[in-house]
């Protein structure tokens, strides 16, 4: 059906669209306008804002540290009703369903889990397949697993390394791979209790920052699109700026990517010796091209932190708020979930809040610093629209730190920062840049050959009203969200990548299993027959 949104103000940053004009859609692509100029269907957007969906890189929104949530926490549900037909929580307040919903109200239609281990791949996808309208991919976690470090331990040469890289992935689905806190995992079980990037893990010899340059190169080498997504060392930590700026070196001028910086942006002045370490962490981005970021902003309320970085959960349990909290030593990265509640009067929760406006604000280019409250550990993503608007209204900021207690923020920078983001900066950071660092050709943006995903929102003066309800929402074509409400309910893709790898890594890998635990190996591998719907997943292509 040949569809046509009419008289809307287009941003569209790649294809230097930033003016009132047409967009025309059919068979789920944008197309050309036709020289007929005849639709079978039409959307006035006169007096209202079209863009490309919005893309969430790092967002928690599957799996077992996630439901282990849910299950800490059902004062938090607003219903609890399961289906017969579906993963359990899929009807739950915070579930699987009412996650879709929520972000394509907002005009998001894509969203990346960041972090499976391969144990937990399937669970995973089933999950996500109980999300409605949204595309969704994983990132897949290694870098605390026995047969990687085994391989470093041993010597083993790159081939082999990136054979395992490459069977993981396939194997599990995965869009990227994804490593945190490198080694400190394998170094908990051995009672370590601290680790940074030149720490040794116990029994295997090798360093944090070694196994970060590895699985780096691995990415590389297989041409995934997605540079390694790293989750450095001393999350939370005073004086943590100095590992952010470790691990930014240590890239060596190679594709990297930050995980939710803001986590790793305090440093120690101030009689608190708590301080924030943004304008410093911003200066090493600013010069390191290679490096993308995710800020990870915090916003004040009620939230549980949910990670893999097992040994941070367990140093953080004595902070749980509600007083209850998980931790899971299991195979390879574990996970700990503790509630946390960010407060407007707590010295600390607003140094952190400012540091992820600094970063925002503070950070040159757009294309390179990714919209993301880490969910839920910074916040929920339903705060991202109040977000938008402190991004792009300074008077607001100034409104709100005004409120907050003045000794937080002189440990800070922010109140001296006027820069307003503007719409394109929001189109580019939330739409095409995502894109472009996943390897999603053919969306962020709203050329022809584009997915027709667009969202569409009443301009207000209240940037966050505008962007809590888009007018329309569009999936593929079809309208799904109308006025903030869900119109048509429709399942999306799983987007992977699948490159290719040695033949004799499988028979490698099934002998470990097989000794190690007792299990085929082929039982981590996520087939489409599970999913239970028709073209469940994307293949995204590898480079070279």
């Amino acid at each position: 059906m040949l569809t046509c949104i009419t008289g809307g103000y287009v941003i569209d940053p790649p294809n230097r669209r930033d003016g009132i004009g047409d967009l025309w859609m059919e068979n789920g692509r944008v197309v050309t306008a036709p020289a007929s100029g005849t639709a079978h269907a039409t959307f006035d957007a006169t007096d209202r804002i079209v863009m490309a969906g919005a893309i969430d890189i790092h967002s928690h929104i599957a799996g077992g540290n996630v439901n282990t949530a849910r299950l800490l926490l059902p004062e938090e549900h607003i219903r609890f009703d399961p289906r017969t037909a579906g993963m359990p929580f899929a009807t739950a307040g915070s579930s699987t369903f009412e996650t879709g919903c929520a972000y394509a109200a907002m005009g998001f239609t894509t969203v990346v889990e960041p972090a499976i281990t391969p144990h937990n791949a399937l669970q995973a996808h089933l999950e996500l397949a109980d999300v409605p309208i949204i595309d969704k991919a994983i990132l897949t976690v290694l870098g605390n697993d026995d047969y990687l470090l085994a391989l470093m331990r041993d010597n083993a040469g790159p081939a082999h390394i990136r054979d395992y890289v490459a069977w993981m992935l396939d194997a599990t689905r995965g869009l990227g791979i994804k490593v945190i806190n490198a080694g400190g995992a394998a170094a908990f079980k051995e009672n370590v209790r601290s680790f940074s990037l030149e720490d040794i893990v116990p029994a295997y010899g090798v360093t944090s920052r070694r196994i970060v340059e590895t699985l780096q190169r691995a990415v590389i080498d297989l041409g995934v699109p997605h540079p390694l997504h790293v989750h450095c060392n001393n999350l939370g930590l005073p004086g943590n700026v100095d590992t952010a700026i470790a691990t930014i070196e240590a890239a060596q001028g190679l594709p990297l990517h930050l995980a939710h910086l803001q986590f790793y942006a305090y440093g120690r002045d101030g009689a608190r010796g708590f301080s924030s370490g943004a304008p410093r962490l911003a200066e090493a981005v600013n010069a390191k091209t290679n490096v993308t970021v995710d800020v990870g902003q915090v916003m004040f309320g009620q939230t549980v932190t949910v990670s893999c970085d097992v040994l941070r959960q367990f140093m953080a349990r004595g902070q749980a708020n509600p007083s209850k909290w998980v931790i899971v030593d299991g195979d390879s990265n574990g996970g700990g979930i503790v509630p946390y509640k960010y407060r407007a009067t707590d010295f600390h929760n607003v140094v952190q809040w400012a540091a992820g406006l600094e970063l925002f604000l503070l950070i040159d280019d757009p294309t390179r610093v990714f919209f993301t409250t880490d969910h839920p550990n910074g916040a929920p993503f339903t705060t991202y629209p109040e977000i938008f608007a402190l991004l792009m209204d300074r008077e607001l900021r100034a409104e709100t730190i005004a409120s907050l207690p003045p000794a937080a923020i002189e440990m800070t920078s922010l109140a001296a920062l006027k820069r307003e983001y503007t719409l394109n900066e929001i189109a580019v950071m939330t739409r095409s840049a995502p894109a472009k660092l996943l390897g999603l050709a053919d969306r962020g943006h709203l050329g022809p050959g584009a997915i027709a995903d667009v969202a569409v929102y009443a301009p207000d003066k209240d940037k966050a009203k505008m962007f809590r309800q888009a007018a329309l929402v569009f999936k593929d074509g079809e309208l799904v969200v109308r006025d903030g409400k869900i119109v048509q309910y429709r399942f999306g893709r799983a987007l992977s990548v699948r490159p290719r790898a040695d033949r004799t890594v499988e028979s490698r890998i099934r002998t470990y299993y097989e000794a190690t635990y007792g299990f085929d190996a082929a039982l981590l591998k996520v087939p489409d027959g599970a999913i239970g719907r028709p073209d469940p997943f994307e293949t995204v292509g590898c480079n070279g």
